[in-house]
């Protein structure tokens, strides 16, 4: 039986873009020129992805994505403008319960392979996530004490920041299905947190800078984009900026940098969970680099996880249980670079209470 996909955009253009790449996966595709008509179609139609754009007539995508996850949840990939605008609304829309977003085709050559296979790629995994899961991501969307917009007062950390050694680093991996669960984590960090948080999500670099913005909002520890020559220092929290590679070095005093790498190499990402990892080896002693990989497809960080546990380093994936996509985790544990399989709340707990 075809799987069903709903596109949803008031441009005549991009609907056609969309269908005309999208029909190549054989899927059963249905269209929406507004939010409402959306809410119309997914609430009487059992799809298995659905395409969300964000400003349209009559009703927005934002709107439209609270109505489906509150009454019909299902899996939903918006389609975002790469402006800084654009990227806090998005966030909004993963906030109640979207699964990923990609770059709107009106702005992109969609004639890119790359980029066609990026849309192919995130509606083809998004599609096979079950009910279950997507009813979970719902509630929790939707559960009162998530607190998505409180502004944190920045306290003065008990411990001196700039002055300690770096005796532990976090190295944190994360694609579709993270932005949520990388909030929880600088969120739940204490003021006294000792150690220097650095971590890869998968995004554009108009989009690294709103989300670096937000999570500073929610975090008691301040959270930073990275930038070149950036100092690693324990009880921040730096966010790999989109468009570049986050690597490590060491200057003759002894300070770790961050050093940024514009060549994109072998990886389809940049930046790369896997890059930042394997740089971190260089510069770090393995037995202090804790390497996480949570949700996400594909395979990035995989190969530097077996690295990491192979030198020393404690690593830790994300389970299939609790794994929006259960793609860059599975990798990792099947080639042997896990040490332990956690869900995200043992996860979270494990790394607040680092000692």
């Amino acid at each position: 039986m075809a799987k069903k996909i709903l596109i949803v955009d008031d441009s005549a253009l991009v609907r056609k873009q969309l269908s005309e790449i999208i029909s190549t996966l054989d899927f059963e595709i249905d269209v929406a020129k507004n939010g409402k008509e959306a809410v119309d179609k997914a609430t009487q139609t059992q799809y298995d992805a659905i395409t969300m754009d964000i400003n349209m007539p009559v009703m927005d995508g934002i709107e439209a994505v609270k109505q489906i996850m509150a009454q019909k949840p299902t899996a939903i990939l918006m389609i975002s403008s790469l402006t800084t605008e654009d990227a806090t609304i998005t966030m909004d829309a993963l906030d109640l319960g979207a699964i990923d977003y990609i770059a709107k085709p009106g702005t992109m050559n969609v004639g890119r392979k790359e980029n066609r296979e990026e849309i192919l790629q995130k509606v083809q995994s998004i599609s096979r996530i079950s009910p279950r899961r997507l009813k979970r991501q719902a509630m929790r969307s939707a559960a009162p004490s998530r607190e998505r917009r409180r502004v944190v007062q920045k306290e003065e950390s008990s411990v001196p920041t700039s002055s300690l050694p770096l005796t532990k680093v976090v190295l944190i991996g994360s694609s579709t299905g993270g932005p949520g669960l990388i909030e929880q984590i600088c969120s739940s960090l204490p003021a006294n947190f000792k150690y220097p948080v650095c971590i890869v999500q998968h995004m554009p670099e108009q989009f690294t800078a709103a989300f670096a913005t937000r999570l500073d909002r929610a975090a008691v520890l301040p959270v930073r984009e990275s930038a070149h020559n950036m100092e690693v220092l324990p009880g921040n929290i730096y966010v790999a900026r989109g468009g570049v590679h986050m690597n490590f070095a060491k200057k003759v005093s002894g300070k770790i940098v961050i050093r940024e790498d514009k060549q994109k190499g072998d990886n389809f990402f940049q930046p790369s969970v896997n890059d930042m990892m394997f740089s971190a080896l260089e510069v770090f002693d393995a037995k202090n680099l804790i390497g996480v990989i949570l949700t996400g497809i594909g395979d990035d960080g995989a190969d530097a996880m077996v690295a990491l546990k192979n030198a020393g380093a404690y690593t830790i994936g994300e389970s299939e249980e609790s794994a929006t996509v259960y793609g860059m985790p599975k990798e990792a544990y099947d080639r042997g670079g896990v040490m332990e399989q956690l869900d995200f709340k043992q996860i979270l707990k494990k790394i607040a209470t680092l000692k």
